[in-house]
């Protein structure tokens, strides 16, 4: 018999203000509840926990190891040396806030493909990955080690030869928490594994604009408007399953995997407009494009040189203005708060699995409505 496949969930990296605390302790129920699900299922020899934090010692279901990092932290490094040591022949890694969606029996299927393999790897996306699981494990050997998580499936194809099997799009697989923003999608839509649950039933945030949003993903005569790095995938989806017209605005695909935030060459078609007429009269103007605007401000933010630190990119994606302190995007997330139109503001994830979350939560909305209309 092949060794089954080991989990490997890495938490930490995220703390050091109230805000990012917050997100922390989201991430790690998440975790709990990743482990929990996976280890039901008796389809992996085991799971591993990567942390830099003590928060879940206590909590870990039977079978869970924990790895304590304590050096400073570089994703490949860390995971080959985890694999390593170990001698895991099937890794399936998973970011903590990376699939919160998907349930044992999903992550039971993967292990069941996983096993029945070799020089394989799996993702749930290529070029931006959340999940990835691969045999052998001693591909990392072979491939330049990654300081992201992002690039992995991509250099196992490409340099460990390894066949690439990406899983299906969908909100399960494509829906992770980057910011606290994802929780409110989460907290509204549903859907999150039990411990999570419990989290999001004490998390306070503003829901309304979200939920203006989903009126009009289900509205014929609405139009909504999409920026940032909205992908194919996620294009094709709404255009299948929104009733609205879409404005889509896509830029800057893969620009954290490729590094181009952190050179400065990072453009923005949006962002230039907006440097030159102002953040109040860009919200004006998208007033008379759309009905309701779904904006991941980090492409924006990087063409225009904001360095933001992330508790006021977190504080921004919630329409909390007063809690930014740098001064470009407070006045930015004002603007869009005081905008004509419901405007939502995130990251990657918003205008990924988010928006399919929502366009889901969405019709089930619509159709509880018209089912109540028919029984009065």
């Amino acid at each position: 018999m092949p060794a089954a496949p080991v989990l490997i969930v890495f938490l930490g990296g995220m703390g050091g203000s109230p805000i990012e605390d917050l997100l922390g302790r989201a991430l790690a129920e998440a975790a709990l509840d990743l482990l929990e699900e996976a280890l039901a299922t008796d389809a992996f020899g085991g799971a591993v926990l990567v942390t830099d934090s003590d928060a879940l010692a206590g909590r870990l279901p039977p079978g869970v190891d924990l790895d304590r990092d304590e050096e400073p932290f570089h994703f490949g490094r860390r995971l080959a040396a985890v694999v390593a040591q170990r001698g895991i022949h099937r890794p399936l890694y998973v970011g903590a806030g990376g699939v919160p969606l998907l349930r044992g029996s999903d992550l039971a299927a993967v292990a069941r493909h996983l096993s029945e393999g070799e020089k394989i790897v799996i993702a749930n996306n290529y070029f931006s990955a959340d999940l990835v699981a691969f045999t052998p494990g001693e591909a990392l050997q072979r491939i330049e080690l990654p300081a992201g998580d992002n690039l992995l499936p991509r250099l196992l194809h490409g340099q460990a030869e390894l066949e690439s099997r990406p899983l299906p799009r969908s909100s399960g697989t494509q829906f992770n928490i980057d910011s606290p923003a994802d929780l409110a999608i989460l907290k509204l839509t549903g859907g999150a594994g039990p411990h999570l649950s419990r989290f999001l039933a004490g998390f306070q945030a503003n829901l309304e604009p979200y939920r203006r949003l989903m009126s009009y993903l289900v509205d014929p005569k609405a139009e909504v408007l999409l920026a940032g790095r909205v992908g194919s995938q996620v294009w094709q989806y709404l255009e299948r399953e929104t009733a609205c017209r879409l404005r889509v605005y896509s830029e800057e695909r893969g620009m954290q995997a490729a590094g181009r935030d952190a050179t400065g060459e990072a453009r923005s078609l949006l962002a230039f407009h907006l440097r030159e007429v102002g953040c109040r009269r860009f919200f004006t103007e998208l007033g008379e494009l759309a009905d309701a605007a779904c904006i991941d401000t980090r492409p924006l933010l990087a063409h225009l040189g904001v360095q933001a630190p992330r508790a006021g990119r977190f504080w921004s994606d919630l329409g909390c203005p007063e809690q930014v302190g740098e001064p470009f995007l407070r006045e930015f997330t004002e603007a869009a708060r005081q905008a004509p139109i419901p405007v939502v503001l995130g990251g990657h994830s918003l205008v990924a699995g988010g928006l399919m979350l929502l366009t889901e939560a969405a019709w089930r909305e619509e159709d509880q409505r018209l089912l109540s209309q028919d029984g009065s």
